[in-house]
């Protein structure tokens, strides 16, 4: 594998895995997938839960005996949840070394933060877009954090995680794309799978439907495969145990990789936001993604 630098905290060997839970059957199964990795790539896991105490302290302000009351049960619900989480990354392999958090934080800000040095961070959601965390925390999360954030999804399929399959990466023309690119190989290589780089040049969706007739599709077809060689460009240099297919579509970005994900192992695509609690959020493919995909997604970040 290609060997990456240190100046970057996400491929420190002390950064671990973080995995953020709420009690859910889908973090559940983001603690399943997170373990796993964490296994094979010899990390630390890390199992996070935040409170968010802020909203009993502005719902029962003024009723002191109130607010402590129900911090302590949500600290106890909240231990409870870590220790159940605890038992089933050590089903995945009993060596496996584990830590916990229980922060009085909001869940969206821990997470993000935690981002920072955090090697991944995996967090789960529902079935049909239902969101497995409180509120927008798992959009909120992907959108803004820092590094590669994956989000797992419950499909209610039985495989809803394989470990076989390529890794498929999202390609568009955007300097944010070498990111996701970068990312995609990483897990390509640390997989011993094949990477699949999509890219949907879009001739049917043109703003003006009158002028699609027009547009020469030969030629936007070899614009599209330039856009894919100037993107990969020198990146099979750097990683050449993995295998490269080329994969050029006139569908919509959001339908053609939702297609390849039944298949996929892992979907890779670029984030439009910035780092932190701030700045834009998702792109519209990278957002229907997290929400839709039957594979989980990973959301590359520049930091």
């Amino acid at each position: 594998m290609f060997a990456q630098s240190t100046d970057n905290p996400h491929q420190l060997a002390s950064a671990p895995i973080v995995v953020g839970i709420d009690g859910s059957e889908a973090s559940d199964l983001a603690v399943y997938w997170a373990a796993e990795t964490a296994v094979r790539r010899g990390r630390t896991l890390r199992i996070v839960h935040g409170l968010d105490l802020e909203a009993a302290q502005a719902v029962f302000g003024r009723y002191d005996l109130v607010v402590s009351f129900v911090a302590q049960t949500l600290r106890e619900e909240g231990a409870a949840r870590l220790a159940t989480a605890v038992r089933l990354a050590r089903s995945v392999a009993a060596e496996l070394r584990v830590e916990t958090e229980l922060s009085p934080t909001h869940p969206a800000w821990l997470l993000c933060e935690r981002s920072r040095s955090a090697h991944l961070v995996v967090l789960g959601a529902g079935q049909s877009g239902e969101l497995a965390h409180i509120g927008s925390t798992l959009l909120a999360v992907t959108a803004r954090g820092h590094g590669d954030i994956v989000i797992v999804r419950d499909t209610g399929s039985e495989q809803r995680t394989r470990a076989t399959g390529p890794v498929v990466l999202g390609i568009d023309n955007s300097r944010v794309s070498e990111t996701a690119v970068a990312a995609a190989f990483a897990e390509a290589s640390a997989r011993e799978t094949t990477l699949v780089a999509a890219h949907a040049c879009c001739v049917n969706h043109h703003p003006r439907a009158g002028v699609t007739s027009l547009l020469p599709v030969r030629e936007i077809h070899s614009a599209a495969k330039q856009v894919l060689a100037e993107q990969l460009a020198g990146w099979q240099e750097k990683f050449p145990d993995v295998q490269v297919v080329r994969k050029v579509s006139a569908a919509d970005p959001r339908h053609l990789l939702t297609v390849w994900s039944k298949s996929a192992q892992l979907v890779v695509v670029a984030s439009r936001g910035r780092g932190g609690l701030r700045g834009p959020t998702l792109g519209s493919t990278s957002n229907f993604l997290v929400q839709h995909a039957y594979c989980p997604v990973m959301v590359a970040h520049t930091d």
